[in-house]
């Protein structure tokens, strides 16, 4: 049986005027259907450059992204991305910022089936009270809540997560770190993340991908996370899984980190 969603061997390369920078290099992993993949690492080792080629928003190097063994050649409704930046039209309704993209992929669909289909995605998210609201008229996390409407609306086959919660205050991170895990439940998505949390990686992940170092990084060590779901994050505050989880995240990039200053 092939994978969901196979990474074969990428390598990306950037090149500037006559400066040659290798970003990636040899990058193999594949995805199950439904799996939630964190991937962690220090700055600079190319995380949301990954996350962007599996998008489709840049163009590998070498090797390929398959998924559902189809090679990704460019950005499509399949793949859609949550930026730690809401990205939301200012001058448009949260209702019109998810309608846009439901217009565009459900372009057969009726009036009333786009207008359920939006509110039912809202809902979920919990902001339905406020789709007559302008994003200047509501907080980062509520921003946030309907960026991932908007992407979940689309039914893509994967959700990207560009360090969906870095910009927000820890309680709002904390209540949609808990959305998030209910709609995965409900909804049984493939997630990857980008994330820079250790305890956000091991409380919401069946997988964490550990990044070496850049330049040039690859995959260090991919660690399975064998927490059973639902997850409450005040029980597993004292799991002895989990904290066997979170020290291992630790000790990697505290010795990657160690690695830097040797150098």
């Amino acid at each position: 049986m092939s994978a969901y969603l196979k990474l074969d061997h990428i390598g990306k390369t950037f090149t500037r005027g006559m400066a040659t920078t290798e970003v990636l290099r040899d990058i193999r992993l594949t995805i199950d259907k439904g799996e939630y993949v964190s991937i962690i690492g220090h700055s600079g080792c190319g995380k949301s450059t990954l996350l962007n080629l599996i998008a489709g928003l840049t163009e590998t190097t070498v090797g390929g992204v398959l998924l559902e063994n189809k090679e990704v050649t460019g950005p499509g409704p399949d793949r859609a991305v949550v930026f730690q930046n809401h990205s939301l039209l200012p001058w448009l309704t949260v209702y019109d910022n998810v309608k846009l993209a439901v217009n565009k992929v459900f372009k057969n669909k009726s009036r009333a089936e786009r207008h359920d289909w939006i509110m039912e995605n809202l809902n979920l998210v919990q902001m339905a009270h406020a789709k007559d609201k302008r994003p200047g008229e509501i907080s980062g996390g509520m921003k946030q809540r309907v960026g991932i409407a908007r992407a979940l609306a689309m039914e893509p086959k994967i959700l990207l997560l560009d360090e969906p919660f870095g910009a927000l205050d820890a309680l709002t991170r904390a209540h949609l770190q808990d959305q998030m895990m209910d709609i995965h439940s409900r909804l049984g998505n493939t997630m990857i993340m980008i994330t820079h949390d250790v305890d956000e990686a091991v409380l919401l992940s069946d997988r964490i991908v550990m990044m070496t170092n850049g330049p040039a990084a690859t995959i260090g060590e991919v660690l399975d996370v064998p927490l059973e779901r639902p997850r409450k994050r005040i029980e597993l505050a004292s799991d002895r899984t989990y904290l066997k989880c979170r020290e291992a995240v630790l000790k990697f990039l505290y010795e990657r980190h160690r690695f830097v200053e040797a150098a």
